[in-house]
């Protein structure tokens, strides 16, 4: 009875293994050797600031479709697209690279803490609870979920405040995602200006909750000559192209503009091989930005 049993599975395994040998002959896909190559040229971050769920993903789609750009991996850089756009035989346009923000100076607003939360760690659990423990609605929570998911741990927080390596950071947007407060955006890294404060509230409201929070006066707005900053979505919000097109000339005028000081000069990224003498000042000496806070 025994050996009937064993026989049997036997031959079942047989018949099991051929029809799947046969099946992988018959359906057989042959794959484009330069999904492969292309794969070995990426970061294999996986991190999805491609617009896909990994480096395979889109390897294989950039390989396959005429339509996708060879310049979307933001985390491999110029070097990674001239390599991916030589693989499948595009051209690599300049792209612009991108860094992440954080819209909240909570710290100098001196936003206070309505309770103190002891749930579970997370800017998405503690906004739930009657929408965040601090005072204003449209704050950085700190607990550190962008700090999570960043595939280059490029975040930390200090102060209550996540805090952005600038050498570090990719641009790849995951952080972003991961904020329901929407305080981080990605911008520009010759970014020249931009807003520290996310809140959609006005005038008194805001002035009630942070002494340096953007009151919504749209003083900026009326001052910028390349009508770059407008207030559509409830909050003033930058259209940095149109900004870098217009160049220097208008002296930052909406930063001159803004009654809260909201609105600051950024801090461009030198790279390393730059001369000393042709490098900016050090952060702690630039207007509106603090020793250690890369926003």
């Amino acid at each position: 009875m025994v050996t009937l049993s064993v026989i049997t599975l036997l031959g079942l395994g047989l018949v099991t293994a051929s029809v799947l040998a046969v099946a992988s002959r018959v359906f057989y896909v042959e794959e484009d050797p330069r999904v492969e190559a292309v794969l070995e040229v990426l970061p294999g971050a996986n991190c999805g600031g491609c617009g896909y769920a990994g480096c395979e993903g889109y390897a294989t789609a950039v390989v396959n479709d005429p339509d996708i750009p060879a310049n979307r991996c933001c985390a491999g850089g110029e070097l990674t697209s001239i390599a991916v756009g030589e693989l499948t035989g595009k051209t690599v346009a300049a792209s612009e690279p991108q860094r992440s923000f954080r819209r909240c100076d909570k710290v100098s607003g001196k936003v206070l803490s309505r309770y103190a939360y002891q749930g579970v760690p997370s800017c998405a659990a503690a906004a739930l609870l009657f929408d965040g423990s601090d005072s204003c609605s449209y704050s950085c929570l700190g607990l550190g979920d962008c700090v999570e998911v960043c595939p280059f741990d490029a975040l930390h927080i200090e102060n209550g405040l996540t805090h952005v390596d600038l050498a570090k950071c990719t641009g790849c947007g995951v952080c972003i995602n991961a904020c329901p407060r929407n305080t981080l955006e990605l911008i520009p890294v010759r970014a020249r200006v931009a807003v520290m404060c996310s809140t959609k509230e006005k005038l008194k409201a805001v002035m009630e909750v942070c002494e340096v929070g953007c009151i919504n006066c749209g003083k900026c707005v009326k001052a910028c000559p390349a009508h770059a900053i407008s207030q559509e979505t409830g909050r003033i919000e930058i259209d940095q192209k149109k900004c870098l097109s217009y160049g220097p000339d208008c002296n930052e005028a909406c930063v001159t503009a803004c009654p809260r000081n909201i609105m600051r000069h950024m801090c461009p990224v030198y790279l390393a091989q730059e001369t000393v003498d042709s490098a900016p000042p050090p952060v702690s000496e630039q207007p509106g930005i603090q020793q250690g806070d890369n926003a």
